[in-house]
Formats: structure tokens, sequence, C-alpha cells
């Protein structure tokens, strides 16, 4: 047995803490996210939120919606794009969930921005390329399930060619450009060079070095810290 003054210190310091519990709870929506917070810190990055739109679109579709779901409605993104394409309902999907929600995106195309991937790019509010970029422009390619039945065929073939229609126009008014410019780049197909795409004024061209608005997200720790210690000195 204790002797009754040890006793007495520990329910002293037990009740002492439950008491400080509320408030530290108060400071967090939840007392998990407090107790995370408070003892092992946060990983998030500041500013906006960045998602690569990499390879075939329509294999990482899942994974670009739930993303893309994940910022705020009109919040901001970086999305930084480099594929060939994918289906155009792929492609349509993408480019609605950045339009409807009123999301701030920022394009960079950071290698090739070809086929589908045209409308999200499109759909940016800001796009931005490099000299090495390469986005390219052609018709619609489709194909057919085996087994196909000819009525299904026929209809599938006078889907396909409003779809087309409509999709062409659609990448016109995102771009602001004129469908004569549309059609000549789109058929028998064009690649555009960032460049040329920025001297179209359909784009931003930057140069390979950090951007001022994104180096708040890969600035280190031990440099924000000395900062902020810096400035903090400075107020004193």
């Amino acid at each position: 047995m204790f002797p009754d003054k040890v006793w007495q210190v520990f329910v002293q310091d037990y009740f002492s803490s439950i008491e400080k519990l509320p408030s530290l709870i108060r400071r967090t929506k939840t007392p998990f996210d407090s107790f995370e917070d408070h003892f092992m810190g946060t990983d998030e990055h500041e500013g906006p939120v960045e998602i690569a739109l990499v390879g075939d679109l329509t294999d990482n579709e899942s994974d670009l919606c739930e993303k893309l779901l994940s910022v705020e409605r009109g919040g901001e993104c970086t999305l930084y794009i480099d594929s060939p394409g994918g289906s155009p309902y792929c492609a349509l999907s993408l480019m609605s969930l950045i339009l409807l929600r009123g999301l701030q995106a920022t394009g960079v195309v950071t290698g090739e921005c070809s086929s589908a991937a045209l409308w999200p790019y499109a759909a940016c509010r800001k796009r931005l390329v490099t000299p090495y970029s390469v986005l390219l422009f052609h018709p619609m390619k489709w194909q057919s399930e085996e087994h196909v039945g000819l009525d299904e065929a026929a209809e599938w073939a006078r889907h396909f060619a409003h779809l087309e229609r409509d999709m062409d126009d659609l990448l016109a008014s995102l771009l602001n450009l004129s469908s004569d410019l549309i059609s000549k780049w789109i058929r028998p197909g064009k690649y555009v060079s960032g460049r040329e795409f920025a001297e179209a004024g359909l784009a931003e061209m930057i140069e390979l070095s950090a951007l001022s608005s994104f180096k708040l997200n890969g600035t280190p720790v031990a440099k924000k810290k000395s900062s902020l210690r810096a400035a903090s000195q400075k107020v004193s």
C-alpha cells in the first residue's frame, strides 16, 4: 500500500489533467485532431492543392475525380499535366468537375497535353506552358466492341459525329478561339509547341525555374522557421 500522501498527490495530478482536456478539445474540430495536431504536428502543405494528371486519364479517372472533389468549392488547385489523353467522356467529366465546382485551377503542361487532356486543361482559369511543352490536337478516334450489331454500330456512328462536333465547339469556347483555327489544328492533326500556344494568347510562357507562387510549398521547414524568427526579432 502507498502512503496516503502519495495517493493524494496522484489523485490531484489526475484530476488536474482531466480539467485541461475540454480547453484542448475546444481548440480543434475533434478530440482526435487536437491530440494529433498538438503532439504529432501536421504534414499539410500550404498553398493550393497540387494534382498530377499523368498518363492515360481513363485509367486514373477515379483517383483524379477524388482529388478534384477534395478541393473545396471555389478553391485553388494546380494541375500538372503530362498525359496522352483518354476517353472523351473522361475528358468531359474532369472538365465538368472543374467548371461546375468553380475551381480556381492553374494548369501547367509539364510534358505533353494531348487529345482528351486538352479539355480539363482548357477549363483551367490560368494556363501555363514551358518552351518544351507539347499539345496534340487531332480528330477524335473511336473503336467498337466485338460482336456489335449493325443497328447499334449505326447509332454509335450517328452519336459519335454529334459528340465530336460538340466537343470541338466546346474546346474552342473554353480557349476563346475561333472554330476555324481549332478545325485547322484538329484536322488532320497538329502538334502545337508551348511557345506557339503562348504566342496565340492561350497560355502564359514560363521558364524552368521555381515559380514565386509555388515556392511556399517547397520551402524547407528550417528556412521557414528562420524567416519567422527574423521577423519576430524585428518586431521586438
